[in-house]
């Protein structure tokens, strides 16, 4: 019930809230590419490698542009594509430049970090002009919708759609971040607040927790993760039981609808950080789960995953 909470918690040690009331692009960039680095790996693994090497920044990154990079992929977004960076091999698409790239300076956990902090900084200097707040305030102003459920959806893709192109972001951690963003901006922007909202992170967990409960089955199509996002996918089951509960019944600061609560109560199920019942560690997905003092045992078909071949 502390989903809120935790949120502004996390927007105010970032400094986020103030960020956003000066359209302060900097403080918002470092937590953007602070929070994509923890994709890929245990949330502990990457901050304590944060906390012992450091992160990349907007100022770091600024300050070798100055310096005016000899390799032409350092020349803006659209130059960029194709880098190719390694860092375990020190290589890249252009290595008569790579000794005095600024690019690897930032020592971070992988060469995909390093690319993706740059493709970052320069969609936000070249596309949004340098002001990350509003470009995201022209983007869903400029989103479209007869339905309620036309515009959350228009609105969601005005924002992921471009940064979709950032190079080593997935959707998933596109959802979850900007959710966390844009909600935590609630009270200086209401739109912002009602895209955040609606956005859904469906991972592997909540992906396999429908199918181990059924509910896949029951009520949309059944697909190997990473369709999750189309029809009759998790996201749409997930949308469809938020219409249902009226989240003020479990704290009465929660909006009525609440999609993004809706999905995290059922990570946090399933999470080993949250109440971790239900996934690999404590079921053998070759049976049915046998945690009977789970409050959901009754009501669950217990479905092995690896007899569904709809979990790939």
């Amino acid at each position: 019930m502390s989903f809120l909470d935790e949120i502004d918690d996390e927007v105010r040690n970032a400094g986020l809230d103030r960020a956003v009331a000066l359209a302060d692009t900097p403080p918002i960039f470092d937590w953007l590419v602070t929070t994509f680095s923890f994709q890929g790996i245990s949330d502990r693994v990457a901050r304590d490698y944060i906390n012992k090497h450091g992160a990349a920044s907007w100022f770091a990154i600024e300050a070798g542009e100055r310096n005016a990079p000899s390799c032409p992929k350092l020349r803006s977004y659209w130059h960029f594509e194709g880098c190719r960076y390694d860092k375990t091999s020190f290589t890249c698409a252009e290595p008569d430049h790579i000794d005095a790239c600024p690019l690897p300076r930032p020592h971070l956990r992988n060469g995909r970090l390093n690319a993706m902090a740059y493709s970052l900084f320069y969609f936000v200097r070249d596309l949004a002009d340098g002001d990350l707040v509003g470009w995201i305030d022209r983007q869903l102003e400029s989103a479209k919708g007869a339905t309620r459920a036309e515009l959350e959806s228009a609105r969601q893709e005005a924002v992921i759609g471009p940064l979709r192109n950032v190079y080593g972001v997935s959707d998933k951690i596109l959802m979850m971040t900007l959710s966390t963003l844009l909600i935590g901006a609630r009270e200086q922007r209401p739109i912002w607040y009602e895209t955040g909202k609606a956005m859904l992170a469906v991972d592997t967990l909540v992906h396999a927790f429908l199918v181990r409960s059924g509910i896949l089955q029951d009520c949309g199509i059944p697909h190997t993760y990473g369709a999750c996002y189309g029809p009759g996918g998790c996201a749409e089951i997930i949308r469809t039981v938020a219409d249902r509960i009226d989240a003020r019944t479990l704290n009465p600061v929660f909006p009525k609808r609440f999609p993004r609560f809706v999905q995290n109560s059922i990570w946090r199920l399933c999470s080993q950080s949250g109440l971790n019942l239900c996934n690999g560690n404590r079921i053998d997905d070759r049976r049915a789960c046998q945690i009977g003092y789970c409050h959901l045992y009754r009501r669950c078909s217990r479905t092995p995953l690896k007899s569904q071949e709809i979990v790939i």
